[in-house]
């Protein structure tokens, strides 16, 4: 493909002479048709006006006709401006957002706006922050609870992992926190991607309770298919009271950094505003946005504008013999 104006079908340039061949076949045809062909100076002799006048308007029609078909011929052919335009950043690499969807993430331990927040909107807040500064990434979106979903498949889509992210909820898959099964299920999406780096971050605030498979030989699966792991332990050390009693946070902080470390990955743990904050940045860093390929060349199609004054002479003359009848 060459920057410039062309043709995508310039062949089709071969019908221009069409109508003069049509025209020579069918006077061929009615050499053989029993009429007799009188000439026009013989018919009009007396009346000049006349004849110049219907001849003039069978040139004009002609001339009507002949524009229509050229016009249409130089559509069908698909002029067309090829320029350079910047191609999407594209870094090679694959992420997916393993986050947890257990009950314990409905605790109100952060604030936002000074008002407490659940810690399933804090892992939204968390993701749509991230999500935002991906250009050039493909992202997905896995949740767990009792069991694994896909709530987004790996795309360059963000705001459409972002709207997914936003109208997951508690309860949809349970409400235990299989991690192993999260994590494996985020190795399976990304073992098949093409992708030269394949990330999963991987957030939660509890220990692994259900599932068939441990979190532990999730990350020995990932440090053998070369996929890195970050963990994210959400949480603060607020203590719940339930029925009277004072209840302490459970967490499994070693478990998740043990998933890092296997991968080759960052652990990071998360108590407060501030912690949030830095995680993001965190999180940037590990992870660097992409860089700009080469532009691309873009067709603009102008054939419309030439198939649009066509159909205009169309229908202009059309109006024209009407009024003339």
């Amino acid at each position: 493909m060459i920057e410039g104006f062309s043709f995508a079908s310039s062949w089709a340039f071969l019908a221009v002479p069409l109508p003069l061949i049509a025209a020579r076949l069918l006077k061929a045809r009615r050499h053989y048709a029993r009429t007799l062909t009188v000439p026009s100076s013989v018919v009009f002799d007396n009346i000049d006006g006349v004849q110049i006048g219907i001849l003039g308007a069978i040139r004009s029609f002609t001339a009507i006709l002949w524009t229509v078909w050229l016009l249409g011929v130089l559509a069908l052919a698909g002029p067309q401006i090829i320029q350079p335009v910047a191609a999407l950043p594209v870094s090679g690499r694959d992420i997916i957002l393993a986050l947890d969807l257990s009950g314990s993430m409905e605790r109100k331990d952060f604030s936002f706006d000074g008002s407490p927040t659940r810690r399933i909107d804090v892992v939204k807040e968390i993701g749509a922050g991230f999500l935002r500064g991906r250009s050039g990434d493909r992202v997905g979106l896995v949740m767990f609870a009792d069991e694994p979903f896909l709530a987004a498949a790996p795309t360059f889509d963000l705001s459409a992992v972002e709207m997914a992210l936003r109208n997951v909820e508690i309860g949809m898959v349970g409400r235990s926190t299989a991690i192993g099964d999260g994590l494996g299920l985020s190795l399976k999406i990304l073992r098949r991607s093409p992708a030269r780096s394949r990330v999963v971050i991987l957030l939660s605030d509890g220990a692994n309770t259900a599932g068939a498979t441990s979190a532990e030989s999730a990350a020995r699966l990932a440090k053998t298919i070369g996929i890195k792991v970050h963990t994210i332990m959400l949480g603060t050390d607020m203590k719940e009271n339930v029925s009277s009693a004072t209840i302490a946070p459970k967490r499994d902080t070693v478990t998740l950094a043990d998933i890092a470390k296997t991968s080759g990955g960052e652990s990071f743990l998360i108590k407060t505003n501030k912690d949030l904050r830095k995680l993001v940045a965190s999180l940037d860093k590990l992870e660097a946005s992409s860089v700009a390929f080469p532009s691309v060349l873009v067709e603009h199609n102008l054939w419309p504008y030439p198939a649009a004054f066509a159909l205009l002479l169309c229908l202009a003359g059309f109006f024209a013999a009407r009024r003339a009848i």
